[in-house]
């Protein structure tokens, strides 16, 4: 499917980020479709590992785009995330023209775009046709002054280089912003975006991830681990883990299920292969606690 054929509607977009193996739900698909039809950044909040970076790749495919990932972390600088200028060239050139030009000319010939080191927003704003996907990747890791300087670029496609000027976008980018919530985003950020809180999946939604991501997979198996992870994530149990698996870690488990020759989940597998669906000891304790709850055949009504 042409990437016009994918923005004709909302039903068309599910089946294009389907056929690239992304299942959407219909609220989800109405979100983007708006973000890309409205041409407004688009922010995903939500637990780890339901799927907000994976929609990015997706997007990326679907569309023809180059994805752009811009990941944040505490104390992220504006020079790893715009541009910044090469100095071991300005200085060089400042050396080689030192004695045939004025400072004043010095100083204009090495403030041009051919010294810029163009970072993850300026890349974005500078793709040519058909322009990039920018995934700007837990933003709720940086802090405060650096959603305030996103701002520029969130509400115009454009941001400002003191030396050059503003660089705006010739194609605005498709912008995709992610947030595990660790913390709350200012209001000026997102009120300039279109907003999303991505949940876990329905089980049969779920069940449609696995069947497409882990073909190997027995319908048998596949159904066992949708089953086994949806308890896991019941009100009834939630609150017995720090975190509770996301789509990445059931499809990370079902894989190594498949590695493993698994037929069938029993207790012995499930304690084996517990590294793979929690990252805590006390999650996998807590695991280990409810293995024989969590398998007995009426669990599963």
């Amino acid at each position: 499917m042409s990437a016009a054929a994918a923005l004709a509607s909302i039903d068309a977009l599910t089946e294009a980020l389907a056929a690239h193996g992304y299942w959407a739900d219909r609220r989800l698909a109405t979100t983007v479709f708006l973000a890309l039809s409205l041409q407004r950044p688009l922010l995903l909040e939500g637990e780890p590992g339901v799927g907000k970076t994976e929609l990015a790749k997706a997007l990326s495919k679907v569309l023809a785009r180059p994805l752009i990932r811009l990941q944040c972390y505490d104390g992220i600088e504006q020079r790893e995330t715009l541009y910044e200028w090469n100095h071991a060239a300005q200085l060089l050139h400042m050396r080689a023209a030192h004695d045939s030009a004025t400072p004043e000319q010095l100083e204009r010939e090495i403030y041009q775009e051919r010294y810029l080191i163009h970072r993850p927003l300026l890349q974005a704003l500078q793709t040519p046709a058909p322009g990039a996907v920018l995934l700007i990747d837990e933003v709720d890791r940086a802090d405060e002054p650096f959603e305030a300087f996103l701002l520029e670029y969130l509400g115009e496609y454009q941001i400002s280089i003191p030396e050059l000027g503003t660089v705006t976008a010739q194609l605005p980018p498709i912008t995709l912003l992610t947030s595990n919530r660790t913390r709350e985003l200012n209001d000026a950020v997102k009120r300039r975006c279109l907003y999303h809180w991505m949940d876990y999946p329905e089980r049969e939604r779920e069940l449609a991830i696995l069947r497409a991501q882990v073909p190997q997979a027995s319908q048998q198996l596949t159904q066992q681990v949708s089953d086994f992870v949806a308890q896991l994530r019941s009100q009834a149990l939630a609150a017995h883990f720090a975190r509770v698996p996301g789509i990445a870690e059931s499809v990370e488990w079902a894989k190594a299920l498949v590695a493993l020759h698994t037929t069938a989940l029993d207790a012995q597998r499930v304690q084996d292969t517990a590294g793979l669906l929690f990252k805590q000891r006390e999650d996998v304790a807590a695991l280990n606690d409810l293995l024989a709850q969590l398998l007995s055949p009426t669990s599963h009504g």
